[in-house]
């Protein structure tokens, strides 16, 4: 029986590895994936360390070394420039020759005689050179003859540590590498999945007649304003036909009168079904023509993605199998006891029919891939097996990498960090009820400080249709600018329920956390000219966001000391420290809240003895500061944040006019 010789090398607690290395780390083109790993050996022995990467599917790879930190951790990175899958390894050897030449420059420094050090590194370099090609060989042979030479041992010893030579040696001896045992894998998508602005909005509210359903053609009326306000994503509900058994009328009332026109979220009647447009929208054309126009302005689209149906569906009819049947013979409706829903009707995911039923929801999405449409938003995927989503976002991406999945799951966290896992790009999040900042650091430090960063995306939503929370109950103007400016300054995705946040509208059902008059169940004709509007500082608060690159991240966020419990301080950088931003919010929506603020200013690399400016990027004002500490004082009704731009060095003293 032989034996390979086991390694001596150690390579352990390898970080980013998401499940054991089950589910790829996420990155968006452009950045940058960084690798830490424990890596040792037993003895005094140098260690040389490799990171490996590829393209999945592909043996060539590239190479980097890795560095080491301390304490026997190495680190390395590289770049991910396009969209795909990818993966990465490690691989470890004992380094003879750096140990030799370690402890060679500690011998010549102490005037040892170094003849017998010499051959042996002579030694080392016909090792090597039994592995190399012919020219290289005889290169390494040659300075060998040289390492002999015994008229020119201090020639020599310069020569043993010349970094010349360091370099040839640098390769692993194939026979004493260990790699770790496992590819890892990293998910790339492009860019708007870590970087994105999106404005929901209701198609049938559009209507150019006060109270009539509006159009997909009246809609692209309101795509210059978004556009204008800075979002680049348009997200519509569901644009299907709307089913009339058990129509849900005004408020989620039980029966809905003549003219109700139902929840959208009930897909599917006489007129279609998920491949279909609502008439009372428009055609299938409209809907691509709607694309076109959202595209010229630079804005995507963002299509609903409900898997579920009305009881009018056709797939009710053509396919009963893929659904669940009570005893007396009738549909089983979707519940959350005590809620019901009889209006819908779910997917039943353990029919024996499954792969008939996955293989048409898969379908679905193609079907509006071929419209036009690149992002989606899921609903409620937590009540869809995470199989099936594992499934269908890696059929989709296997030919249309570019396609981004929103997952809406309100649901517990461990759900949450599974469906981000199984593959969507982006997530909702706790964020819509975290309002204290002791709340707001705590579920923060857990998305940009833990492993969860490298599998979850947050998207940063202070409204849905479903969803007005308390805070936005509790006043007008300030709390909406509270939640907008934390949403767009903490994360780097988020979004707004449109019209009805851009208006700053606030009626709740009493005692819930739901819309009085809620849209969903609905048209609604917005007084977009009514007050208070905030269409102005959203604009100004996105284009804030896109011409800072600090922002464009959220795991590079870190929370500041301020000794005031209604306020709360951040910062974001850019690696390199060429853009330093500052947010500092006012929780409190009724009462002017002041403090001091502790700026790093030795991380930023500013000396505690210089001057530096800060520039309000919403007001326009400017502060000269010094040091750490300096204070501030918001007032909620004016405006209760500032978000500030850091310039490190002033051009001159006294000028500050150059920075307008």
């Amino acid at each position: 029986m032989t034996v390979e010789r086991p390694s001596r090398v150690i390579i352990d607690n390898v970080r980013p590895e998401v499940n054991g290395g089950r589910f790829p780390v996420k990155r968006a083109a452009g950045e940058n994936v960084v690798v830490t790993a424990d890596i040792f050996a037993d003895g005094h022995d140098a260690v040389a360390v490799r990171l490996l990467y590829g393209r999945a599917g592909e043996e060539a790879l590239d190479e980097v070394p890795m560095r080491p930190l301390a304490n026997d951790r190495w680190q390395a990175e590289f770049p991910v420039a396009e969209p795909g899958s990818y993966w990465y390894t490690i691989r470890a050897w004992i380094d003879h020759f750096k140990t030799w030449q370690r402890d060679l420059k500690k011998k010549r420094d102490a005037g040892r005689d170094l003849a017998v050090d010499l051959e042996i590194g002579a030694g080392l370099l016909e090792e090597a050179a039994a592995g190399r090609d012919p020219d290289e060989a005889a290169v390494l042979r040659s300075w060998a003859g040289l390492l002999r030479k015994p008229e020119s041992a201090g020639h020599g010893a310069a020569f043993a540590l010349s970094p010349e030579l360091e370099k040839q040696m640098a390769r692993p001896p194939a026979s004493r590498a260990v790699v770790y045992g496992k590819k890892l894998p990293v998910l790339v998508e492009r860019e708007r999945a870590a970087f994105s602005s999106w404005y929901e909005i209701f198609p049938r509210s559009c209507g150019a007649s006060s109270g009539g359903h509006g159009t997909l053609r009246e809609c692209e009326r309101y795509l210059p304003e978004v556009a204008g306000m800075g979002f680049d994503i348009v997200y519509l509900p569901p644009i299907h036909p709307i089913g009339k058994t058990s129509r849900k009328g005004k408020n989620n009332s039980p029966g809905a009168e003549p003219g109700d026109p139902g929840s959208p979220w009930a897909i599917g009647s006489a007129a279609g079904g998920h491949k279909s447009v609502h008439p009372d929208l428009g055609a299938p054309a409209d809907f691509e023509h709607f694309v076109a126009e959202a595209s010229r302005l630079g804005l995507e689209v963002a299509l609903d993605l409900a898997f579920q149906c009305s009881p009018d569906h056709p797939y009710v009819k053509e396919h009963p199998e893929w659904f669940k049947w009570r005893p007396d013979g009738t549909i089983q409706f979707a519940e959350n006891p005590p809620k019901a829903y009889e209006d819908i009707v779910p997917f039943d995911f353990e029919t024996p029919a499954w792969r008939e039923l996955w293989e048409e929801l898969r379908s679905i999405v193609l079907f509006w891939i071929g419209k036009g449409v690149r992002v989606f938003r899921a609903d409620n995927p937590h009540t869809k097996p995470f199989a099936f989503w594992d499934w269908l976002i890696g059929e989709v991406r296997r030919d249309h990498p570019d396609v981004l999945f929103l997952s809406e799951a309100f649901t517990r966290p461990k759900v949450m960090y599974r469906l981000a896992k199984v593959g969507f790009s982006q997530s909702y999040t706790y964020f819509t009820w975290r309002n204290t900042k002791r709340e707001i650091t705590e579920y923060l430090t857990e998305l940009t400080r833990t492993e969860v960063r490298e599998f979850f995306r947050p998207n940063f939503w202070p409204n849905t249709p479903d969803i007005l929370p308390e805070f936005l109950q509790l006043d007008g103007r300030p709390a909406f600018v509270i939640r907008l400016a934390l949403a767009a300054t903490l994360g780097s995705n988020y979004g707004i329920y449109g019209p009805v946040f851009e208006l700053g509208l606030n009626k709740a059902e009493a005692g819930k956390e739901e819309y009085l008059d809620s849209e969903k169940y609905e048209v609604r004709d917005w007084d977009r000219e009514g007050e208070p509007r905030l269409r102005a500082l959203i604009g100004r608060i996105n284009r804030i966001r896109r011409e800072n690159r600090a922002f464009h991240s959220v795991n590079n966020l870190r929370f500041y000391d301020i000794d005031n419990e209604s306020l709360i301080a951040y910062g974001k950088t850019t690696d390199d420290l060429s853009n330093v931003v500052l947010v500092v919010v006012n929780l409190d929506p009724f009462h002017v809240q002041s403090g001091w603020v502790t700026v790093p200013v030795e991380d930023l690399g500013i000396p505690a003895d210089q001057p530096y400016l800060v520039f309000d990027l919403i007001s326009q004002d400017k502060y000269l500061w010094q040091g750490g500490r300096n204070y501030v004082e918001l007032h909620p009704d004016r405006l209760p944040v500032h978000i500030f731009r850091i310039h490190k060095r002033l051009r001159r003293e006294t000028d500050f006019d150059y920075f307008m």
